[in-house]
């Protein structure tokens, strides 16, 4: 099996966070870009009831291989107790954009908790 591209969304609580997150996951090159999309409105459940709360949402290119990693590299700086991280498979795409995502990575060598 190849390794796939995967396109990970995650919330971040301000953009300070979201660009402090962006920029050490490119720069570990755990991802080879982030996508900082702007502020968005979350209406969840937490501690037994509904919370609506200002976010900044962000979105990652990386390959399969780099998720687990990733996602621990994230859990490290985050400030919430239980950040939203979910990887998603990119299941076609521009071929030259799709190697270009591989080719921009790391193997993961950051060490997880």
């Amino acid at each position: 099996m190849t390794d796939q591209a995967r396109l990970i969304y995650l919330t971040a609580p301000d953009r300070a966070t979201a660009e402090g997150l962006a920029r050490t996951i490119v720069g570990e090159r755990l991802a080879a870009c982030a996508n900082i999309l702007g502020p968005i409105t979350s209406v969840y459940w937490w501690d037994g009831k509904i919370n609506e709360e200002g976010e900044i949402a962000l979105l990652f290119k990386t390959m399969a291989s780099n998720v687990p990693a990733l996602t621990d590299r994230i859990r490290q700086m985050h400030p919430y107790e239980c950040p939203c991280i979910v990887a998603l498979p990119l299941e076609g795409g521009n071929p030259d954009f799709l190697a270009w995502i591989a080719a921009e990575i790391r193997p993961a060598t950051i060490p997880t908790r």
